[in-house]
């Protein structure tokens, strides 16, 4: 499947891959200051997400991913990739591991994790609220459950305004076909890796970032005491030096 996207600047590639809280929206306040180092900014919407549809036929992100970078004439990429993105990042890396320089992943989900008690809580009150038709409490669930303290009420509403577009449109669609599953080998993945985890985020994803820190050779984990789960909308003036300095490290 397509996915909707675009690309800023140029120089060496760096691709964008949103939480699944959000669209390709949320890398609003990295776009210009990567463009501005010198990368060509690749950022795309999952189907379902911002601008790119449901999906018509079975279809796995990461090679949707692949199909994108295929089509730009890329070869290999940084992956900067939040919470849901960074599943599929992380799925990209270990099947295709040359197209992948570094990899940065914020507060990211993994299929290896266990889902603990308030991680569990949360999707089935989420659940309840979209079976009663109360989607606009839906959102506000989420704003409240993924948004960290330090984030102003300006990123809240931008929050609120990619969650919402989100359910309209997948609450919309019918008869969708299921997702092709591939397993995620870590062990194949050779990009350096720098996870972040945020203080204030639910205890999955700090324990994640841990696990996975564990695991991927080389690794580097960075917890942030101020942050929620999307640091990169939270506190981009905090977030941005980070990225740019891993980037910079890396060959």
């Amino acid at each position: 499947m397509m996915l909707s996207h675009d690309v800023t600047g140029d120089g060496t590639p760096v691709l964008l891959l949103h939480s699944t809280v959000c669209d390709r929206r949320m890398w609003d306040p990295q776009v210009p200051v990567l463009a501005g180092a010198g990368c060509q900014v690749i950022r795309c919407d999952f189907p379902g997400f911002g601008e790119t549809p449901m999906p018509t036929e079975s279809q796995n992100e990461a090679d949707d991913v692949s199909e994108l970078l295929d089509r730009l004439d890329v070869g290999a990429t940084a992956v900067i990739a939040a919470s849901g993105g960074g599943q599929v990042g992380l799925e990209f890396a270990s099947r295709w591991p040359a197209r992948v320089t570094s990899l940065i992943l914020l507060c990211t989900a993994w299929g290896g994790h266990e889902r603990g008690p308030e991680l569990r809580a949360f999707g089935a009150r989420e659940d309840e609220l979209l079976e009663a038709g109360d989607v606009a409490a839906a959102v506000e669930l989420n704003v409240e459950t993924w948004v960290g303290p330090a984030a102003d009420e300006a990123t809240r509403d931008r929050v609120r305004v990619m969650q919402r577009h989100a359910f309209e449109v997948q609450l919309a669609a019918v008869d969708v076909p299921p997702s092709i599953g591939h397993e995620t080998e870590l062990k194949a993945i050779t990009a350096p890796t720098l996870l972040v985890s945020g203080a204030h985020d639910l205890p999955d994803f700090r324990q994640t970032a841990a696990e996975l820190a564990g695991l991927l050779p080389g690794s580097q984990h960075v917890e942030l005491d101020w942050a929620g789960h999307l640091p990169s909308l939270e506190r981009p003036d905090l977030v941005n030096p980070l990225l740019l300095s891993f980037l910079r490290d890396r060959p």
